[in-house]
Order: structure tokens, then sequence, then C-alpha cells
């Protein structure tokens, strides 16, 4: 295995993790965001009210997305399975 290989197969990983999860994370910081605002408009300091919303968003977000997901995975996987072949060299 040489380090070039090394370096793009670490890249490719990288790069797969965070287009898979950055979407998630997008909702759960907009909703956090503007539930704080909220919160800071309305003197309402309750803490179920910041969780509740966000992780509702955040798993309904993770079932829209899931069908992309999965194929970006699939594709992902596919690709390190065709690099096997190299990893002897």
């Amino acid at each position: 295995m040489t380090t070039e290989l090394l370096n793009q197969i670490a890249r490719q990983t990288i790069e797969t993790t965070l287009l898979i999860s950055g979407p998630v994370l997008m909702v759960g910081l907009g909703v956090g965001i503007i539930i704080a605002l909220f919160q800071a408009i309305t003197s309402i300091q309750e803490m179920t009210l910041v969780f509740v919303p966000k992780i509702l968003a955040v798993f309904l977000s993770i079932f829209i997305l899931l069908p992309w997901m999965v194929r970006v995975l699939v594709e992902f996987t596919n690709e390190m399975f065709l690099q096997i072949p190299n990893v002897g060299r």
C-alpha cells in the first residue's frame, strides 16, 4: 500500500463523512438558532423547548435524506471495493 493510495482513501472517507453528516448538522444548527432567537425575544428559558424541536427536525431530515445518504454510501463502498486490488501492490 503506497502513501498516495492511503492518503486518497483517507481523503475520500473524510469527504464522504462530511457530505453525509453536513445537511443533518446544518438542519440542527438552523433549528437551534431559530429557537435561541425565539427564547431571547420572549425570555422563555425552558430546556425542553430547545431539545424537542431540534430532535424532531434532525429525525425528519434523516428520514427525508436517507435515500440519498444510502446512495452516497453505496457508491463510496463500491469505490473502496474497487481499490482492494491496489492495496497489495
